[in-house]
């Protein structure tokens, strides 16, 4: 076991910042608090879910689907929505954890602190077809076009919902929204009045705790601050033996919204987070024997952002909004280093047109500079460089007839550094033939852009001895390059949708889909290169990133709720999906079926009276092949089975009064521990998820 210090990104002084920063926040609650008078409804009781009738539930108002305000009824895709009700009756503590509520999103724990998420297909650490928003802000990371899930870290009781669209979403949010976006909106700083504290302990999540403070600063004016941190314990390896992968995290942010005159709302706000994540790598070794080494890590992340959001309202049918945030993200790890900053503007305009047409149309530019700390395994080449992203949007809804059939078509428009100019269109047909019965059909094209890491990356992946190469040559190493002609990834998807209300106490959501992909990753074999005046010579395979490949997808999707009682409700996600994968330049079809074909979450709220509820959360999920790429030939790559696993989640909460809840959550009850995902790169043995136990106490005041 090697335990190696590694040069360190120059960050005393970002440290230093993050200190300051967060004793003003602290200090700003204190100051708060001692407000009197100026927080209102500062005792807010707890609201449940299933004092709202179904029809209530679909008339929730979500905006990720067109940009503007509609109801979750009349959304032209596969979306779902979670509500903060959700998140509290469920018990997760995280955003990935309550992402596995969806219909179409499959998440999988790969350690303590890391995580694969994506949306109808494609999974893996690095998955790079889901867009993340937060408030509208994208946390995706053009290092490996996907999200680092561990610092998504938000104050999980100030989330209003998730909203989760299965499907692309590239007209209006651009590329790399291919599979899925998925929004998380945090409580208008209004609906967070008053004082929260939580606080909660357990076998795996070791300690984590909250404090929030809300006030009104005048009467059109509301704000908000909040601290938050969390140590997690580590898992144990398929072997039995520790994992160590423990982590901690500390956040912090504040929300200011305003309306400033009658026609004129403003929004700021701002986070900043400082967290350590222990992970253990297995790494290539270029020195005899030429074996992997397994080395302890230390990885420190941090970061910060800062938004503004305007919104004018020009008449009672249009209104324009300018966002405006910049993203910094300090990460620091064995193999590499980066530092990243991320300027982006969005200017959007809506407006009904002619009584049939509403318009929504909009332009933006994303300004991102890294640098990255390069190793011997790992390095970019150039190590520092600078992207931007101009982009346009249109998108018109018209109504066709009235009260019953709707069309929407748009398209988005995008020039970047690394493809040039790229189209993505989308068509959507909305028919409501009664109250009852709503169906929708779309076809829409997507691109996924290339990443720095596919244009500029150089990798050494994995090292063996030799076989029956040369006498000379000690050993292989197997070695990923980028290429500069990289291409995007194309989608074409086509989508059909239905919902449907048979009862007064039943809601069903389905879609089908069926996508066609093009140009995507290959790994392509090139010239060996023998490396003979090395101190160790050794012969390098090196495969080069390529799009040689197809493939298509299609799955099954339905949500349903049942309230059974006016106490008791049942909420039902059930996905199916298919994956083909084909090479053009062979005959025989690549049946690549890394899934999980079937995921089932079955959930189940019960009210036994105002002050004591229990609620139960059962998940299935099916087999899956991970890609494990450190376990390779010159020429092929392994995967890993994952077996399908069965867990079970229970929540008693009890409220002594409106202000206090009291909640003892168990997770992953059915079993000690069970495998969930292999990471990519760089894995030692897989680890498991554990049972865990905590309880959890939450203040209102």
């Amino acid at each position: 076991m090697y335990h190696i210090k590694r040069p360190k990104i120059q960050r005393s002084i970002s440290c230093s910042i993050f200190r300051i920063t967060m004793s003003t926040v602290l200090l700003a609650i204190m100051l708060l608090c001692s407000i009197s008078g100026g927080a209102k409804a500062a005792a807010i009781a707890f609201t449940d879910l299933t004092e709202l009738s179904l029809e209530e539930l679909m008339n929730i108002e979500i905006t990720s689907v067109s940009k503007k305000p509609e109801r979750l009824a009349d959304a032209m895709a596969a979306v779902f929505v979670i509500t903060q009700e959700d998140i509290r009756h469920s018990g997760v503590t995280s955003i990935p954890e309550a992402l596995r509520m969806a219909p179409g999103i499959n998440v999988a724990r790969i350690d303590s602190n890391k995580w694969a998420i994506t949306s109808r297909g494609f999974n893996g650490r690095f998955a790079n077809k889901l867009l993340v928003l937060i408030d509208g802000r994208s946390v995706y990371t053009p290092s490996f076009s996907g999200v680092h899930w561990e610092v998504q870290d938000t104050f999980m009781e100030d989330v209003d919902r998730i909203e989760g669209i299965r499907g692309p979403g590239a007209t209006l949010w651009g590329a790399n929204a291919v599979n899925g976006v998925i929004n998380i909106i945090t409580k208008h700083a209004a609906d967070t009045q008053g004082g929260l504290i939580a606080i909660g302990a357990g076998t795996e999540a070791r300690g984590f705790g909250g404090v929030r403070y809300g006030t009104d600063i005048s009467e059109t004016t509301y704000g908000r601050v909040y601290v938050k941190g969390f140590k997690r314990d580590e898992f144990v390896h398929t072997a039995g033996d520790d994992a160590g992968d423990d982590w901690d995290m500390l956040s912090g942010g504040f929300r200011l919204d305003s309306l400033l005159y009658d026609r004129n709302s403003v929004t700021v706000q701002g986070d900043i987070y400082h967290g350590n994540m222990n992970q253990t790598l297995n790494l290539p070794t270029l020195l005899e024997p030429f074996f992997n080494k397994i080395v302890e890590d230390k990885v420190e992340v941090e970061g910060w952002n800062l938004l503004t959001r305007w919104q004018h309202t020009l008449s009672p049918t249009s209104d324009f909004t300018l966002q405006v945030y910049y993203d910094r993200t300090d990460r620091d790890e064995f193999v590499y280093g980066e530092i990243r900053d991320t300027l982006d503007i969005d200017l959007q305009h809506q407006f009904t047109a002619y009584e049939r047409h509403e318009v929504i149309w909009g332009l933006g530019y994303r300004y991102t500079h890294d640098g990255f700390r390069n190793s011997e395994i790992l390095r970019l080449d150039p190590n520092s460089r600078s992207d931007e992203l101009f982009s346009a949007f249109v998108q018109d809804k018209i109504t066709l007839m009235e009260d019953c059939l709707w069309l929407t078509i748009g398209s988005k428009f995008e020039r970047n550094d690394y493809t040039g100019y790229e189209i993505q269109p989308n068509a959507r047909l909305f028919w409501e033939p009664h109250t009852d019965h709503k169906l929708w059909a779309s076809i829409g094209r997507a691109m996924r852009t290339p990443s720095r890491a596919e244009d500029n990356i150089y990798f050494i992946n994995a090292a063996y001895p030799t076989g029956s190469l040369p006498p000379l040559i000690e050993g292989v190493a197997v070695t990923f390059i980028g290429d500069r002609n990289y291409e995007s990834e194309e989608l074409l998807a086509y989508e059909l949708g239905y919902r449907f209300v048979p009862a007064n106490t039943l809601s069903l959501d389905m879609s089908v889909f069926y996508n066609d992909y093009d140009n995507l990753r290959s790994p392509e074999v090139e010239t060996r290169v023998f490396h003979v005046h090395s101190q160790y010579p050794y012969v390098e395979q090196q495969l080069r990133f390529d799009n040689e490949l197809k493939g298509k997808t299609y799955g099954l999707e339905l949500a349903a709720v049942l309230q059974a009682a006016d106490w008791w409700r049942w909420d039902l996600a059930y996905s199916y999906l298919w994956i083909d994968i084909d090479t053009r330049d062979k005959a025989d079809e690549i049946h690549n079926n890394d899934g999980p074909q079937h995921q089932v979450s079955l959930r189940s709220t019960v009210n036994f009276s105002k002050d004591l509820d229990i609620d139960f959360w059962f998940r299935y999920v099916d087999d899956v092949k991970a890609l494990d790429a450190s376990q390779l030939d010159a020429t092929t790559m392994s995967r890993t089975e994952i077996d399908s696993y069965l867990t079970l989640d229970i929540r008693l909460a009890w409220r002594p009064d409106d202000e206090v809840e009291i909640a003892l959550v168990g997770q992953n009850l059915l079993d000690n521990e069970h495998p969930e995902y292999v990471q990519e790169s760089f894995a030692p043995l897989p680890t498991e998820v554990e049972r865990g136990v905590y309880g959890k106490v939450t203040w209102r005041f």
